[in-house]
């Protein structure tokens, strides 16, 4: 069993939040975190990191490609959970070897954080392990910058102990996400106070626009959703403040293996990113 022995805690994390050379916090570029859900292919992941590439290049944000080796919450039993943490990890080097793009990718496990944090950028902490001593432990002592989401069960305000233990555990780069709160069974709804109360605990913000619009285990044994609310939602948060916009791309949403009813099309997403952009560039002159 672990033990958790805290550090002194000497400071508060970094804001801005350095994420190699991406910095994320109050005045600087929009960070945005996309890719697919899980990963398929090496091809398919490559190919996919390449459009979001381009479309970096071209709109100026920061982006980081996201997808999961791993999806250790599925619905169903049968349903596909990605490669394994080694092929994964060999995936994830050979789309920043193509692309010279970041990666990121959740962990579920303690033993998992060091084998990740030596091939990507951003660690990310699943909403339903957030409170995981253990795992959070794991990942801050990899110092890579960590991404913890907010428990869909917790208030913001209960994610400073989440801050806490990063913090103590030598983590300086934390951002934490908001991904939306359980409303009843099988529907996730978002408070965008918690935007603004989260950044209070010190911590840059991050928007998760497509797990907000989720409906858990909603199609019979899968997780349903409703993408025509990601953008209005992704609206919401970037005229509340939000410092990054986390969000689920594929080329084919609906042929997708895992959470296909949440995710942007890939070709949809650059249209979408301008107009968040122009709204951001509006709240940074009324501010």
């Amino acid at each position: 069993m672990t033990t958790f022995s805290p550090r002194p805690r000497t400071a508060v994390p970094n804001n801005p939040v350095q994420i190699g050379s991406f910095r994320c916090g109050p005045g600087e570029r929009l960070l945005v975190i996309a890719g697919p859900c899980v990963l398929e292919t090496v091809d398919a992941a490559v190919a996919i990191a390449e459009r979001l590439a381009a479309m970096a290049e071209s709109t100026g944000v920061q982006l980081i490609f996201k997808a999961s080796f791993d999806k250790a919450n599925r619905t169903s039993i049968d349903s596909y959970r990605g490669p394994g943490l080694d092929e994964g990890l060999r995936m994830l080097e050979q789309v920043r070897s193509a692309t010279g793009l970041m990666t990121t990718t959740d962990i579920h496990e303690p033993s998992q954080a060091e084998p990740v944090g030596q091939v990507c950028d951003l660690l990310q902490i699943p909403a339903f392990l957030v409170r995981q001593t253990d795992l959070l432990v794991a990942a801050a002592r990899t110092g890579k910058a960590v991404n913890a989401k907010k428990g869909q069960f917790l208030s913001p305000s209960d994610m400073r102990h989440v801050v806490g233990k990063l913090s103590a555990s030598g983590c300086e780069n934390i951002l934490l996400c908001e991904r939306g709160t359980f409303f009843g069974y099988g529907r996730l709804v978002n408070d965008m106070q918690s935007i603004p109360l989260m950044q209070e605990l010190g911590p840059p913000v991050v928007f998760d626009a497509t797990h907000s619009v989720q409906q858990p285990g909603g199609l019979d044994g899968k997780t349903g959703g409703n993408r025509a609310m990601v953008e209005p939602l992704a609206r919401a948060a970037v005229a509340m403040g939000c410092d990054g916009l986390f969000c689920e791309t594929h080329p084919d949403p609906d042929q997708s293996p895992s959470d296909g009813p949440n995710m942007v099309p890939l070709d949809q997403l650059q249209g979408m990113i301008e107009r968040l952009l122009a709204i951001r560039e509006t709240v940074g002159r009324l501010s």
